[in-house]
């Protein structure tokens, strides 16, 4: 099965050179120069061309019609990055901790789905900009690539929930870690601030029988109307309001009592209006648009606790694979020792030198060591397909999925060394935490929606003044024997609309004082509480957050002592093997004895194994607790964002 998906992608390297040299075979110079090419071409030289960067943000254009096409989003890359079959060597996946992280920036779904927040919190933006309520992001961690679960206290699926799922006002009763989050966005309502154009042309024939003659001079009425409006809105974030109209008609009847037929008329208004108590000023009107930048700081902290979270689950399986894969080494060392002992044995037995019961029991120790080997291989084919499962984007190829990974890093887990006093590391989690910058920023947004919801607290009392003028234009009705004054063509009703000659004005005030005010009163206090509430959380998380780094420091300091007591044994148990080797080579010890001894060693060397493993997991821990993983293993994360890892190494 390897040895055919070598030549599987093999080909279609092959296939890919091919057709690339296509492209020049349009010359005969080219074709003459291909071999050579091809000669010179440096061994194991990838050809795959890497992937674009991802670009996910809400596409801008400078063309006004843009604003009313469809953006559409791409579908997902499902295919694996070049990387992986780059570090596939003679059949097996040689794989270091550095190119796991590698290939988890740029494969693993966790963060590929933890990325779409970032655009969608950014979409969010634009929508408070022209006014709109906020719909909320994800603050959540996605966990969902089966294995290396990540330790510690509070790392569950979700972090702090500033919108995490709320809209606005009214939204979702509940947010994360229990807090309560219903009145974010609280406040009075928001107008729209992007423009608005309307225009409207209509033309109507109407047609009225009359019982009386006396007001238009004939018994049927027919008349034709045609009017042209255009009406611009605006409202501003002070609690201003703008709105201009021009509205045009051309009347025409077959009344002789009209002295104009047809008659023009032109309109204009101006119009301003201003809230002076609630809804007045930037804080309450930007409430929105500030809120929804906190949530995509949110969003930014949460998807570098993402791949922060991701990180550390990667790191985790990359150690128990290290640890099944040494296990498995230590397993069939022991059987090969068994079975070595047994095959002595049987040729001892043949000559009578031992009773047939030493050969029984060498051949019961041979089935427990090929259980074991068994077991082993098993373990190790399944954190095999674990690290895989999590360092692909598709897992479908069967040849892939057969591929037998090996960790180069194996002897790393020895180097791992203490991480610095703990009150340093309080210190640094406090002020590096991701979950602790999102309830700062949380917290600020809930300050925003209390001070809006005091502000509803007001009456509102508006100020609205406008300024208009009419004109009128139209053709001298020959039935009328009075001579008209007015312009006969409609730029002359234009012309008498703004020259001040039949001037509207209006100045006013408005206020609204509802009585009792429950339902304002309500959601303030409410307000009030749900601010006091995040501030208990953030207090507690701050709490946790300690708690948490001295218990890493612990179980560093317990696993470290563990590692050091199973070393000890290990070379107990490796003495004593050699002592009992050493006595049954000079007659004095039994194949039994040295037997025993040798699986003794097998087990010390287990558990040596899982010991270094624990503590390697427990210096992970330990940064993860501190929050220093991203740094620790010089992540970027604009390399995260656009899921394409740096070539160099990350550790």
């Amino acid at each position: 099965m390897s040895h055919n998906g070598i030549r599987y992608r093999q080909d279609k390297r092959i296939e890919t050179r091919t057709g690339y040299w296509r492209l020049f075979q349009t010359t005969s110079v080219l074709l003459a120069l291909l071999p050579k090419l091809l000669a010179q071409q440096a061994p194991g030289l990838s050809t795959v061309v890497p992937p674009a960067a991802l670009q996910l943000d809400i596409p801008h254009s400078y063309n006004p019609i843009g604003a009313y096409r469809a953006s559409l989003v791409s579908q997902p890359n499902l295919a694996n990055s070049p990387r992986l079959d780059d570090l596939i060597r003679n059949g097996v996946l040689e794989l270091s901790l550095d190119d796991a992280i590698a290939l988890a920036l740029e494969n693993n779904l966790d963060i590929a789905i933890a990325r779409y927040n970032i655009p969608i919190a950014k979409a969010d933006i634009l929508r408070t900009q022209a006014g709109g309520s906020f719909r909320g992001v994800n603050t959540g961690v996605v966990q969902n690539t089966p294995g290396g679960g990540v330790g510690g206290f509070g790392s569950g699926s979700s972090g702090a929930g500033a919108g995490g799922t709320s809209g606005g006002a009214g939204g979702a009763g509940s947010g994360a870690s229990g807090l309560v989050q219903s009145t974010l966005g609280a406040g009075t309502n928001v107008s729209s601030y992007d423009p608005t154009v309307t225009i409207a042309v209509n033309v109507e024939h109407f047609t009225e029988p009359l019982s009386n003659t006396t007001i238009y001079g004939v018994q049927t009425l027919q008349s034709n109307t045609t009017n042209g409006d255009f009406v611009y809105s605006q409202a501003f974030p002070t609690g201003t309001s703008f709105s201009a109209s021009f509205i045009n008609s051309r009347d025409t009847s077959n009344s002789s009592f009209n002295l104009l037929n047809p008659t023009l008329n032109s309109y204009y208004r101006v119009l301003v209006q201003q809230q002076l108590l609630a809804g007045f000023g930037l804080g309450p009107n930007l409430r929105f648009v500030r809120i929804a930048k906190n949530n995509q700081k949110i969003s930014d902290q949460s998807f570098k606790l993402q791949v922060a979270t991701t990180v550390t689950q990667i790191a985790n399986m990359y150690w128990d694979l290290v640890a099944a894969y040494e296990d498995e080494g230590v397993k069939s060392h022991s059987l090969e020792f068994a079975q070595h002992t047994l095959d002595s044995s049987r040729k001892q037995l043949a000559l009578q030198a031992i009773p047939a019961m030493d050969v029984m029991k060498d051949e019961a120790e041979v089935a427990n060591r090929e259980q074991d080997l068994t077991i082993a291989k098993t373990t190790l084919e399944f954190q095999e397909l674990l690290i895989k499962n999590a360092l692909t984007k598709n897992l479908d190829d069967p040849i892939l999925e057969a591929i037998p990974v090996r960790p180069t890093d194996v002897n790393a887990i020895e180097q791992a060394n203490d991480s610095g006093p703990t009150e340093d590391l309080i210190a640094r989690a406090l002020r590096d935490r991701t979950e602790l910058l999102e309830s700062y920023i949380d917290l600020d947004s809930r300050h925003i929606s209390r001070d809006a919801a005091r502000n509803a607290l007001l009456p509102q009392l508006s100020a609205t003044a406008f300024y208009g003028g009419t004109g009128l234009a139209g053709l001298q009705n020959p039935a009328q024997s009075i001579a008209s004054t007015a312009p006969s063509n409609f730029g002359g009703a234009v012309v008498n609309a703004f020259n001040n000659t039949a001037p509207d004005y209006y100045l006013g005030f408005s206020l609204n004082i509802p009585i009792r005010n429950r339902v304002a009163k309500s959601d303030q206090y409410r307000s009030e509480l749900e601010t006091r509430q995040a501030e208990l959380r953030l207090q507690q998380l701050k709490k946790q957050i300690r708690i948490e780094v001295r218990n890493a420091q612990y179980a560093l300091l317990q696993s470290k002592a563990r590692m050091e007591a199973a070393r000890k044994a290990r070379d107990l148990a490796n003495k004593t093997f050699s002592i009992t080797t050493q006595e049954q080579s000079l007659g004095t010890g039994s194949a039994i004895q040295t037997l025993t001894a040798r699986r003794d060693l097998g087990v010390a060397e287990s558990a040596l194994v899982a010991a270094m493993t624990a503590y390697q997991k427990a210096q992970i821990e330990v940064h993860r607790a501190v929050g220093d993983t991203l740094d620790f293993y010089s992540i970027s994360i604009e390399s995260a964002r656009t899921g394409i890892a740096p070539a160099g190494t990350h550790h």
